[in-house]
């Protein structure tokens, strides 16, 4: 199963934020994420292994039991390379960072394979196969400021690739474990 390590926004945020993104979601060009999923990636695992998974679990919990809560805002956006339009995030990014090395670690002493690469924090949403001039939306977004929240949980998300071949499928996005985020371990 497709696994990856994530931040889910509380419910008041996501709407914040959905309302900045309907003026954007009519234009034509880009495919807009389903809200449903939307999240902030800490470690993308890929296809992991039944049998690792509870492993990759315990190692989650650890580092979340490592790690304190902290206060996060969904501001602003940006693109990456006219590819994808992302939402971006303010408040202690530091301790986001941590909490993302941390997820990546548990699934690199799992045995996974990682990403390795400089964590920029960041929600998708939309994306394009072809290069896309995000600038218009990046400018609507600028002044996007949405309401600070805490975020107490790290969530372990399944991930189910479209299979149908119908235009416009999204992904499907499951939580299937969360540990409080408890600076305790």
């Amino acid at each position: 199963m497709r696994l990856f390590a994530a931040v889910l926004p509380p419910a008041d945020a996501l709407a914040e934020l959905g309302h900045a993104v309907d003026r954007l979601a009519d234009s034509a060009g880009p495919r807009w994420t389903g809200r449903s999923g939307w999240h902030l990636t800490l470690a993308f695992y890929g296809d992991v292994p039944e049998a690792t998974v509870p492993e990759l679990e315990e190692r989650l919990a650890r580092a979340a039991g490592r790690s304190e809560e902290f206060r996060l805002t969904l501001h602003g956006g940006g693109h990456f390379g006219g590819r994808a339009l992302w939402a971006g995030v303010r408040g202690d990014v530091d301790a986001l960072r941590r909490l993302a090395e941390r997820a990546e670690a548990a699934g690199r002493k799992a045995g996974l394979p990682g990403e390795h690469r400089r964590y920029r924090p960041h929600l998708t949403l939309a994306r394009s196969r072809e290069p896309f001039d995000f600038g218009a939306h990046v400018t609507a977004l600028a002044d996007f400021a949405g309401s600070p929240w805490t975020v107490g949980e790290l969530a372990l998300v399944r991930s189910d690739l479209p299979t149908s071949g119908v235009p416009g499928e999204r992904p499907r996005y499951a939580k299937v474990g969360g540990w409080e985020l408890s600076g305790t371990r």
